[in-house]
């Protein structure tokens, strides 16, 4: 395989070592589908998520990134928001011990000031309890829009350029990736959205700007390991250009 070749915010180190995002879409109809309540989609489709994350040094990701909760998905029930919330902390309470034996790195992204202070506080725990593991890099996006994270990057470093730390001309991509919620991350080689709906949805919008991109029917609870491994299989098969011409 012929992986990215590393982004300037990238660390050396990352370098030929897959980065997958996934668009986790379609628990609330697989749900609805079988006459369940949509958060019992939700439960299915966070045991898919660690039976992925299980799989990952198997099909070769090191690097794996969720889409779980957009800035846009308050708009939902409170019922379902309040739900996923609680299955969020479930999901880091019950992990734990099994993310440190597989050597899980787990961090969240997005703007963490709208949720419930005991589950920032959990957050930051787990971030400190798995900080050491290196086998698997495990980031989920919570309360996360791609135009959010650009604005809250912005004004961070609007107020280092007006406070000294930074000069106008020295900004550029790699400058700019750094205030990125996603600066410890390589670029995404591969972003999958799941459930059949093909569009982006706010999501990682600066770093995907040369990712290959599919677009599956498969809802996220029937989503397995091995239907990640075939769409790595075609993956392979892709050329990446990068906006020049292979020789």
């Amino acid at each position: 395989m012929t992986f990215d070749q590393p982004s300037q915010a990238e660390d050396p180190a990352h370098s030929n070592r897959l980065h997958v995002a996934v668009i986790m879409d379609g628990n609330g109809r697989w749900a609805t589908n079988r006459g369940w309540p949509r958060l019992v989609g939700h439960r299915k489709g966070a045991e898919r998520v660690r039976e992925l994350v299980d799989a990952c040094p198997n099909i070769g990701i090191k690097y794996l990134t969720l889409y779980a909760f957009s800035t846009e998905n308050w708009k939902r029930s409170t019922e379902e928001v309040m739900g996923l919330m609680s299955l969020f902390a479930r999901y880091v309470k019950r992990e734990a011990g099994r993310m440190n034996r597989e050597g899980v790195r787990l961090r969240i992204i997005g703007d963490r000031s709208r949720l419930d202070c005991k589950l920032r506080e959990l957050f930051d725990w787990i971030e400190r309890e798995t900080a050491g593991n290196d086998r698997v890099h495990l980031t989920v996006a919570v309360n996360y829009g791609g135009r959010d994270e650009i604005r809250r990057a912005t004004q961070a470093m609007a107020r280092d350029v007006a406070a000294g730390k930074i000069e106008v001309e020295n900004v550029n991509d790699a400058s700019i990736s750094k205030y990125l919620d996603t600066h410890f991350l390589p670029d995404p080689d591969l972003v999958v959205r799941t459930s059949g709906e093909t569009r982006v949805s706010n999501f990682l919008l600066w770093q995907s700007a040369y990712s290959e991109y599919v677009f599956t029917p498969v809802l996220w609870p029937d989503f397995t390991p091995q239907t990640m491994n075939t769409i790595l299989q075609a993956f392979e098969q892709r050329e990446r250009r990068f906006g020049g011409v292979l020789k």
